[in-house]
């Protein structure tokens, strides 16, 4: 009978799994950043970076937000549930974070736009505002 009681094991933990560990992902991020950067730049067209699609660890994570920074530009939106918005030090960096109605983070994104989506005023939502403001005003 052929056993594998012969064959020896070591579990090795790889840093990705290690929640103190650094992957290596963050200078990768990074690298895209700057290139998405580049396209905004030259073409005007936006991108967006899902953070929780990556292999980050806790260390990954802090990484990335003590080198981005806190730039000028912070906002909130409460709509479903809340979502932060923060500009980075870096121009046309954006740091998104939305929360659930439980607080839960449901997505954490790093836009890179002139600003994001979330904070432009849908074209219909101007023109209820319009027409309000139109109201209160008096004018038919």
């Amino acid at each position: 009978m052929n056993t594998l009681s012969h064959i020896t094991v070591k579990v090795v933990k790889s840093l990705p799994d290690e929640p103190d560990g650094l992957s290596g992902n963050t200078n990768a991020i990074l690298h895209e950043i700057l290139a998405r950067l580049k396209i905004l730049m030259t073409t005007g067209q936006t991108g967006a970076i899902d953070l929780r699609s990556l292999p980050l660890t806790v260390s990954d994570h802090e990484l990335l937000r003590v080198t981005l920074g806190d730039g000028e530009v912070h906002a909130h939106v409460d709509v479903i549930g809340d979502t932060k918005v923060r500009e980075t030090i870096y121009p046309g960096v954006w740091w998104l974070t939305y929360y659930d109605e439980k607080g839960s983070v449901v997505a954490d994104l790093l836009e890179i736009t002139a600003i994001p989506e979330i904070l432009k005023a849908p074209a219909e939502d101007i023109r209820e505002g319009v027409v309000r403001l139109n109201d209160l005003l008096g004018n038919r």
